[in-house]
């Protein structure tokens, strides 16, 4: 059998197909189940977050392997398998140990060096495991990856290189603000309790907001939340409203931040509108209508010069949403265009065609450059480094000038991206992000990870190699521990009068005599089975000594059950993970 993972990513597939092809949790246990009933896979594990989905199977045959994994995520992301192909990856035996090894890391991440994928990699093999679809391998190759995503924060300064996407999106709406300047005084929505959510909103008590509102299906886990903030010693006041106060809510609002599990849209443009539309009306009877009216009056004059250029990057002429969902070549990656989703910014330079700042192709040196990303990443409070591939005073500008900032980390979306067009209104979502962050350069604690990760690669490997062999040299000490039985057995027969002093002296000399012609040959096949190609010594083992392969598949399942309780304990001691430095 062998390790094979077929998934797509922010990497490989535009924001547009990841969206559609999220799966529920529902949908996860189904693809699980369907997949080790088929033919090829006998272990399945899926990792599925806001920007990818990978199946993990334990397969005897690749190309069969290939196909049914495809075909299954095909049919339970409800994506024709025709559309999804060409933006599927797969990576098979070491380069799949590596993969998620580098996954676990936070190499593949969309912000390089987060830490919350531990926790979701956690969260896959509980539910695996729950669900009795991870075996041996995956067992052995969630948890290593858990400890190897540990070693490379603990050891490296990988955690320097990028953040949680959290604070990275609250980069994103602070501009050049520092996230603590930004945030001071702000009154902050957070739709959803879960782990994304729970961050968002720490972080923004932690960040200087006044308020902290939380709304959630279940009213019970947003109270627990608002407690939880309220006696963080941050000074936030934290309250907890259903998810039908939203709207309501929305009106009150500086800052909403939106991760739920739902299928459809929670705020709709429309939504948005009727929320600014309150929002002036409140401001008129509190005295504050003179400021909002004129930040609403500099994004109305913002948004009549409007560029009418397709490679803007600023202000894309309505109806031009960018281009990041149809610009990725598949089988090319890191191929994009990048397209910043910002609302409108007042103060622009402008272009004899009217784009505020140029295109990415005409005007490079506009941009902010995306080294500083990897190298001074700030932690929440420090001078922002990171900004979208735009021009640092628009960015400035925009996210001063507006009245509601809105913050996306869910997958499929929450919130339309339409109502980055509305006045007012500044939008980050998963696929700004992927534009803001993509193409940073690897700095020398990336550097660093890369190799503890082909270190840890090449020792896992070997391992599983050695393992491999064992249940095979086990059986054939059972075959030799068998036949000194039997020729003591046949000793009794032929001298029945041989005292109980004699006969076991006779029996342990024989077992030393077994045991010392047997220890060599099998320390060293051990040795030499760890050695790339070595699977094959455990098959000239078995024909050797005409070795009984149901015996060795009987002792692989015995220590497979012995150890399953020892590794569920070990899952259990990979305690809290990295959830990001925010």
């Amino acid at each position: 059998m062998s390790l094979l993972v077929v998934g797509l990513s922010h990497r490989s597939a535009p924001v547009s197909v990841l969206e559609r092809a999220a799966l529920t949790v529902g949908a996860q246990a189904k693809l699980l189940h369907d997949t080790v009933a088929a033919e090829p896979a006998a272990e399945a594990a899926v990792l599925a977050t806001c920007n990818r989905i990978e199946l993990y199977a334990d397969v005897d045959k690749f190309h069969a392997g290939v196909a049914e994994l495809s075909t299954l995520l095909a049919l339970h992301s409800g994506v024709g398998l025709e559309e999804l192909t060409p933006y599927l990856y797969v990576h098979y035996e070491d380069r799949a140990v590596h993969h998620l090894f580098s996954v676990a890391c936070g190499l593949d991440s969309m912000v390089v060096g987060e830490g919350q994928i531990l926790g979701q990699i956690k969260d896959s093999l509980a539910r695996a495991q729950e669900l009795h679809t991870a075996g041996r391998l995956l067992n052995d190759l969630f948890q290593q990856a858990l400890r190897v995503g540990k070693r490379a924060h603990s050891e490296t300064g990988i955690d320097r290189a990028g953040q949680s996407l959290v604070t990275f999106g609250l980069e994103q709406l602070a501009g050049r603000e520092s996230v603590t300047a930004w945030a001071k005084g702000k009154r902050a929505l957070v739709i959803g309790a879960g782990s994304m959510s729970s961050l968002a909103a720490a972080t923004l008590a932690r960040s200087g907001v006044d308020e902290v509102v939380v709304a959630n299906r279940t009213l019970e886990r947003a109270e627990r939340l608002a407690a939880i903030l309220g006696d963080g010693g941050t000074g936030v006041t934290a309250r907890a409203v259903p998810m039908d106060s939203v709207a309501e809510e929305l009106t009150r609002a500086d800052v909403a931040v939106s991760c739920t599990g739902a299928t459809g849209l929670v705020l709709t443009a429309a939504d948005v509108t009727a929320a600014l539309a309150g929002r002036a009306g409140a401001d008129g009877a509190d005295g504050g209508a003179e400021h909002r009216a004129d930040a609403d009056a500099r994004d109305v004059r913002a948004g009549e010069s409007v560029c009418t250029d397709d490679d803007c990057l600023i202000a894309p002429a309505p109806g031009h949403m960018g281009h990041s969902d149809h610009s990725r070549r598949p089988g090319h990656p890191d191929h994009a265009v990048h397209t910043d989703r910002s609302g409108p910014a007042t103060d622009r330079p402008t272009t004899p065609d009217g784009c505020p700042v140029g295109s990415e192709v005409g005007d490079e040196t506009a941009y902010e450059q995306h080294a500083a990303l990897v190298g001074n990443s700030p932690a929440v409070g420090a001078a922002a480094a990171r900004t979208s591939r735009t021009a640092p005073a628009p960015l400035a500008s925009a996210a001063r000038a507006a009245a509601l900032h809105l913050l996306d980390l869910a997958m499929p979306r929450d919130i339309d991206a339409a109502a980055h067009r509305l006045p007012g209104v500044r939008l980050v979502d998963i696929e700004s992000l992927a534009d803001a962050s993509a193409d940073a350069p690897m700095a020398a604690d990336v550097d660093a990870v890369r190799t503890i990760v082909s270190d840890e690669v090449a020792a896992f490997g070997a391992a599983q190699r050695a393992a491999h062999i064992t249940p095979t040299v086990v059986a054939l000490r059972t075959m030799a521990a068998d036949v000194v039985s039997s020729e003591m057995a046949r000793l009794d027969g032929r001298l029945p009068a041989l005292g109980d002093k004699e006969r076991a002296e006779i029996t342990q000399t024989v077992r030393r005599v077994v045991d010392k012609l047997l220890h060599a040959p099998t320390v060293r096949v051990k040795q030499l089975a760890s050695e790339p190609g070595g699977a094959g010594y455990a098959d000239a083992l078995r024909t050797l000594f005409d070795l009984d392969p149901e015996t060795v598949a009987a002792v692989s399942r015995a220590d497979l059950l012995s150890n399953a309780g020892g590794r569920l304990g070990q899952h259990q001691e990979n305690d809290e993970p990295k959830r990001g430095r925010a």
